[in-house]
């Protein structure tokens, strides 16, 4: 055989010996063993089916349905400076040169290093330094040194991909957070609202038991009154008095509420006035359900990240398995005795270069080991996936059927207080005119007063019902356009060389 032959078999040969060597360690049967809930596959109510014939989209800035054009600031002012979100923000940043990191790693590597030394050598009658006894020279070295990873079986690549997935993640978490911070001042300022409309309602109750006390009064006065009549219109005002100034506590209590969602003093929640919120537009749903639907929410896109930076993690613990080859080199000058620069010179420069091979032989289960937790948390986030997704087809589910509750209530609710307020004119008109007596009066003025109550918190819970369907739908951030497709969370195989080695 020729002899160029065989010099070109060498490197062949090298190579076959390392994959001998690498298959003292097998995989030993480990995988994953999670698998992702096709969407569709779960199965949808009447709500949810019935919604789907409406062909729209929550809006990003769903808020300004409301009409408020106060609620529409202070949420601007909270995504400006509320902590959680500059935390969220953080964390984006942060994954993204953790990302660089791994990335950095499929790059050339060149380093420097240089010494100058002055060196004083020692006369030894044993073993020398023979001719630089007693002398004293410069002992000086300059030198780069280059690294490069061929990254034969991708366990740099895998590892950058990983990364930037846990960044894509964090992108999503972070429209989470905005997502959730929006919901909880809009919830907040309808309680806020709420408040307002019961102190109305508390304030208007204490003047119609004035107005019941004057009369009582005057009855009494007139002759055709008694005292009792007098002293049973005095007995609520206190109690009245009291549920007023407790909701003025609650309404100091939601501004203050609201400053903190905002990341401000309690001194900005002083400055809110009293809402005007309105709904007149019901929220129309898209065509595609569920599909779609779960899609868009940012805590299943953040989930699906995961599981995608799961299935790189496999990989890059496959990886492990194989030998690890790198192409280093090293460029410098050395010289000891000389000048200070004299190691500078032509004469003084030297070089290498070749690969480094490095093989996994015996770790003591490492390699498996870690095999066994990348597998372990693939199926990990692939159940918390699953989980994601289940929960957020009910909680989509739930708030259809309340939207479509409180609209029927509202109605109800309506019909009560009219009902009630027409009961309580009758009764104070027959109580002016002598034709009944007070506890009448009092028995319909507390109905009404009531259903004046249910009537505002139905209305309440009307609104707050729009914000968490919105909220449940994903709140109109789209983050479903920055989601990664099937191919990247679907678990990665066991390499073919390391499935023989198993066998």
């Amino acid at each position: 055989m020729p002899l160029r032959i065989i010099r070109g078999l060498k490197p062949l040969s090298v190579l076959a010996l390392t994959f001998v060597i690498s298959g003292c360690i097998g995989t030993g049967g480990i995988a994953p063993q999670g698998r992702s809930l096709p969407a569709n596959s779960l199965a949808t109510d009447e709500a949810i089916q019935s919604a789907a014939r409406d062909a729209h989209w929550p809006v990003a800035q769903w808020w300004r349905a409301y009409g408020d054009a106060q609620l529409n600031h202070w949420i601007e002012l909270a995504a400006q400076g509320n902590p959680s979100l500059a935390m969220a923000a953080a964390r984006v940043r942060e994954a993204r040169a953790m990302a660089g990191i791994a990335e950095s790693a499929e790059s050339l590597h060149i380093t420097g290093d240089s010494s100058l030394k002055r060196h004083n050598w020692g006369d030894d009658q044993f073993y020398g330094p023979g001719n630089l006894a007693n002398a004293t020279t410069w002992d000086n070295s300059a030198s780069l040194g280059l690294s490069y990873s061929l990254d034969l079986w991708g366990r740099e690549s895998n590892a950058s991909e990983r990364a930037l997935d846990m960044a894509h993640m964090s992108v999503a978490q972070e429209r989470q957070a905005q997502l959730e911070l929006q919901d909880n001042i809009v919830r907040a300022y309808i309680q806020l609202s709420l408040h307002y409309a019961e102190r109305d309602i508390a304030e208007a109750t204490l003047e119609q038991q004035k107005q019941l006390l004057d009369l009582a009064q005057r009855r009494l006065r007139g002759g055709i009154g008694t005292h009792f009549e007098v002293s049973q219109a005095e007995t609520p005002l206190p109690e009245t008095h009291r549920q007023i100034d407790s909701l003025d506590e609650s309404i100091a209590l939601s501004r203050n509420q609201l400053a903190a969602l905002a990341g401000k003093g309690p001194g900005a929640g002083a400055t809110l006035q009293r809402p005007t919120l309105s709904l007149q537009t019901p929220l129309k749903l898209p065509s595609a359900l569920p599909a779609q639907l779960l899609g868009q929410r940012p805590d299943v896109v953040a989930s699906r990240w995961r599981v995608a930076a799961q299935a790189r993690g496999i990989d890059v613990a496959h990886a492990g398995f194989y030998p690890n080859v790198d192409l280093v080199g090293s460029l410098g000058y050395v010289a000891t005795g000389g000048g200070m620069l004299e190691f500078l010179a032509g004469k003084k420069f030297n070089y290498s270069v070749g690969p480094a091979v490095s093989l996994p032989i015996f770790d003591g289960g490492r390699l498996r080991s870690e095999l066994g937790e990348a597998a372990a948390g693939y199926d990990v986030a692939v159940a918390q996936y699953n989980q994601t997704l289940v929960t957020a087809l009910k909680s989509i589910s739930d708030q259809l059927i309340r939207r479509e509750s409180m609209d029927k209530q509202q109605a109800f609710a309506s019909e009560s207080v009219a009902s009630a307020q027409k009961t309580y004119d009758i009764a104070m008109i027959a109580f002016q005119r002598g034709l009944t007596d007070y506890l009448n009066v009092l028995n319909a003025q507390t109905l009404l007063f009531r259903q004046q109550q249910i009537q505002q918190q139905v209305q309440a819970a009307r609104l707050s019902a729009h914000a968490q369907l919105v909220v449940a739908l994903g709140g109109g951030l789209s983050a479903g356009d920055d989601s990664p497709g099937e191919e990247k969370t679907r678990a990665p195989k066991t390499p073919a060389a390391l499935a023989a080695f198993d066998r």
